[in-house]
């Protein structure tokens, strides 16, 4: 005869087994198996050390300043930046970034975020409360095409209506597009410096001088420039006016894992004045959980991309920064030289830094299809991002090392573009 089950467990360690959940496993995986296999799967993602791939990483090339990365990091795997007075040493370090920010680029309040899509949101964020405070309803922002798509998104989720204009011949923004567009809803226009497609710096003093003579605010993308071309400057290399020098501009993003030469992510945002920098400060003490306040879009933050940030800027210093982008210069030098030398081919623009596109020559006798070069590059191990006018090259210091097999796989590409995979190039890529 069946006894009656207890309605209480007389086992409580007997349980019902947990019904499998959105796909986790059942029983975990051993950690050396995990990293073996990881190992195994990653051998076939980009190789960024190798010298033949232009985005994503910025290579320094620099295997002092990689090892410092990696302990650190380790140091503060688990530090969360979202009580910074629980985690002082994070607090002593983003306060330090932010000062050695500020006077690169001539700031008077900064900002850290996680990367260059979060500070353009707080620079557009600060832009639309700014022009709303004055009565404007439905804000806008201007813009060139070739200024980067976060502007796109932000406008996007932030309800501001973007105004794109066409560029000039040379690729950069034209002020007087801007001017024909700007009207009352205006709330900032934006100038790239560089813009990521060609390598070029918008005219930041005109069009910082239409945003004055208009009444509104100029914002300078250099998530790209900002930490190169002050050192490129340093070593000769024409720059022109970009930074808070310029009379007009409003704020800035820039990206320190870019050529800031840190790991993903961590980019500033700044502002010349104190009101603006604090519209996008958010605090919140209605809640039963106590005061909630944060100075971007974030709540919990990493704290590894913060002290990695820090030992980067702190280890490199000025004389490493000028160690880095010498090198960059070189291999800039470099590789122009070889397309410039490379018969069929040329930079479509004239780029202001290590930044640029090239495609095919409509001068020469036997004009290749670019795509075509492009599918053959990447049989012979280069990884050229696509553009709809060509392919794209951003260099790092590592690429110095590269010159050489550039020059003699580019001619090979040229010459061997008949028998290419018909049909499989593509353009569009994503974009840093």
């Amino acid at each position: 005869m069946a006894s009656n089950q207890s309605a209480v467990d007389p086992n409580p360690n007997t349980k019902e087994p947990l019904r499998r959940v959105g796909g986790l496993p059942e029983s975990g995986t051993p950690v050396d198996e995990m990293l073996e296999s990881l190992r195994s799967e990653r051998s076939g993602d980009l190789d960024w050390r190798g010298g033949r791939a232009f985005s994503l990483v910025y290579n320094a090339d620099d295997s002092e300043l990689e090892r410092l990365q990696h302990e650190v990091a380790s140091l503060f795997l688990h530090e969360n930046a979202l009580n910074p007075f629980r985690y002082r040493t994070l607090l002593r370090m983003e306060g330090e970034i932010l000062e050695m920010a500020r006077g690169l680029f001539g700031a008077g309040y900064a900002g850290l975020t996680s990367g260059g899509t979060e500070s353009i949101f707080m620079a557009v964020q600060t832009a639309r409360d700014h022009a709303v405070e004055r009565g404007i309803t439905s804000p806008n922002l201007v813009c060139a095409i070739t200024a980067h798509p976060a502007f796109a998104k932000a406008c996007h989720y932030l309800g501001v209506q973007m105004v794109t204009t066409p560029v000039r011949a040379d690729g950069r923004a034209d002020p007087e597009a801007f001017a024909s567009v700007i009207d009352s809803s205006t709330a900032i226009i934006v100038a790239s410096s560089p813009c990521y497609p060609f390598g070029v710096i918008d005219p930041v003093t005109e069009i910082a001088a239409l945003a004055m003579e208009r009444d509104v605010l100029c914002h300078v993308d250099a998530c790209l420039g900002g930490y190169l071309l002050p050192f490129w400057e340093a070593l000769g290399q024409p720059v022109p006016p970009w930074d808070f020098r310029v009379e007009g501009v409003t704020s800035m993003s820039a990206d320190i894992h870019k050529y800031g030469y840190s790991f993903k992510g961590t980019s500033t945002v700044l502002y010349r004045d104190q009101d603006l920098y604090q519209r996008q400060i958010f605090m919140y003490d209605a809640w039963p959980g106590g005061l909630y306040a944060s100075a971007s879009s974030a709540g919990t933050r990493p704290g590894s991309p913060i002290a990695a940030a820090w030992a980067t800027l702190t280890h490199l210093g000025v004389e490493g920064y000028m160690r880095l982008n010498r090198r960059v210069l070189d291999a800039t030098l470099g590789f122009r030289s070889v397309i410039d030398d490379t018969e069929g081919v040329r930079i479509t623009s004239d780029p202001d830094m290590s930044v640029f596109e090239f495609g095919t020559d409509p001068g020469a006798d036997d004009t290749p299809d670019i795509g075509v070069i492009g599918d053959v590059m990447d049989d012979l191990g280069w990884n050229l991002d696509r553009q709809q006018g060509g392919l794209h090259i951003m260099l790092s210091p590592g690429h110095d090392r590269s010159v050489d097999a550039f020059r003699h796989d580019l001619g090979q590409a040229i010459l061997r573009r008949g028998t290419a995979r018909e049909g499989v190039h593509t353009y569009g890529a994503v974009v840093e």
